[in-house]
């Protein structure tokens, strides 16, 4: 055998195995090395001898890259699994393989079907690979139940990426927290609304008693102070219940008028106690279109944004609702004259729990329960809720609810 021969074999099979073990990995055709051997078996040696020497650079070049990848693969607590495009398994990382209970060996070749043992798997990859990306959450039973987030992204160069998240133990202390909220709330309305019941009949005895004025301001405070205490309670256990999936809502169609005019009757005492005088404008061209919603959720909705109107309106001033059509939507929009939000905070006046300095405003306590609840009610309804303001000049709160089906929109 010539020298040469004997030289481009060597070399041939050096870059072969490297570029072959690059090409695959990052997911290239092999167009290249075919035509290194085409090169040599037309007997241009030299030819052929340049293209295995390109490629065995190039691979080279690349294996760092490759190596980089594959250890960040490897320390990541996220399982990843690779998925050719007939669903067999290609990769797979440790994390994925702690996830599943098996081998890593034991993984490659299997089908996405026989690695996870679960239709819903396999028929998400297979979304995945059509439609280009799919997420689901995914309960496995047995005797250690695990809760999966499965994440599926079809890859460029071809086949799909299966991402895996165990959310179990996350599951698990929400559900602890649901039950605590829900155990203590119970726990509590009992003696609240017995301090309630009897504050109101030392109330009424009053009346009829000669007492200091002192006396009747005390049972007064302790009657509103309860009341606090009860709200608080009601919409704790009513948020618990909500991001917990508990409420469903009770869709019918709904009139936004009727819900405005209800919400003024529920709050107008409260309103005349605070001095603030409460206004509705409705679009008066025609009846408002009807909303696909549960119209209790949609009114508890409108009372957390009027009572928080009225609660930081100074006194002698007017909390005014206006009702509107706009672009196959009603939009509800609740203005108030009170001190309104610092721009820093209004990123964030929708959290949970979360509530712009209390000491600007005397008697302005409360849960910072009230807004959550409004926005996961109207993003329920597949709607939205912003608020606009400025400082000293008050705000604008606003939620949009989609109209009815068979609704016009003019």
């Amino acid at each position: 055998m010539q020298p040469e021969i004997i030289g481009f074999l060597v070399l041939m099979s050096g870059a072969l195995a490297v570029a072959a073990v690059a090409a695959i990995s990052r997911g290239r055709t092999l167009d290249r090395i075919r035509s290194i051997f085409d090169a040599g078996r037309g007997g241009d040696l030299e030819a052929a001898a340049r293209g295995a020497q390109d490629a065995l650079t190039e691979a080279r070049s690349r294996e760092p890259q490759l190596h980089d990848l594959a250890q960040l693969t490897e320390d990541l607590e996220t399982g990843i699994v690779r998925l050719d495009d007939d669903l067999r398994v290609v990769m797979v990382n440790q994390a994925a393989c702690t996830i599943l209970g098996q081998l890593r060996a034991s993984l490659i070749g299997r089908s996405a079907m026989e690695a996870f043992v679960d239709h819903r798997v396999e028929a998400l990859a297979r979304a995945a690979r059509d439609r280009g990306a799919l997420s689901r959450e995914v309960a496995f039973p047995g005797s250690s139940e695990r809760t999966l987030v499965l994440r599926g992204r079809r890859a460029a160069t071809g086949g799909i990426w299966l991402v895996l998240e165990d959310v179990t133990e996350l599951r698990r202390l929400q559900r602890i927290r649901t039950e605590f909220i829900d155990n203590l709330s119970h726990e509590l309305r009992t003696p609240l609304t017995t301090i309630r019941l009897l504050t109101e009949t030392v109330a009424r005895d009053l009346d009829t008693a000669s007492v200091p004025p002192r006396i009747r301001d005390r049972i007064q405070k302790i009657d509103v102070e309860t009341g606090h205490l009860v709200q608080m309670v009601n919409e704790l256990l009513d948020l618990s219940r909500i991001e917990g999936g508990a409420t469903q809502l009770n869709l019918d169609e709904v009139d936004l008028g009727r819900v405005i005019r209800g919400a003024f009757e529920r709050l107008r005492t409260f309103a005349d106690r605070q001095q603030v005088e409460l206004v509705g404008e409705i679009e008066t061209d025609g009846p408002l279109p009807r909303v696909r919603g549960d119209e209790e959720r949609l009114g508890q909705l409108l009372i957390n944004l009027l009572h928080n109107a009225v609660k930081f309106s100074p006194s002698s001033s007017q909390v005014v609702v206006r009702a509107r059509r706009s672009l196959g939507e009603i939009v509800v929009s609740v203005e108030d004259q009170g001190v309104g939000i610092p721009k820093a905070d209004l990123d964030r006046v929708f959290e949970r729990f979360y509530k712009v300095d209390k000491a600007r405003v005397r008697g302005a306590g409360g849960t910072g329960l009230g807004l959550s609840i409004a926005r996961h009610i109207a993003e329920g309804h597949g709607g939205r809720i912003w608020v606009e303001s400025e400082e000293g000049k008050g705000s604008v709160f606003s939620f949009a609810i989609p109209l009815g089906e068979g609704s016009e929109d003019s």
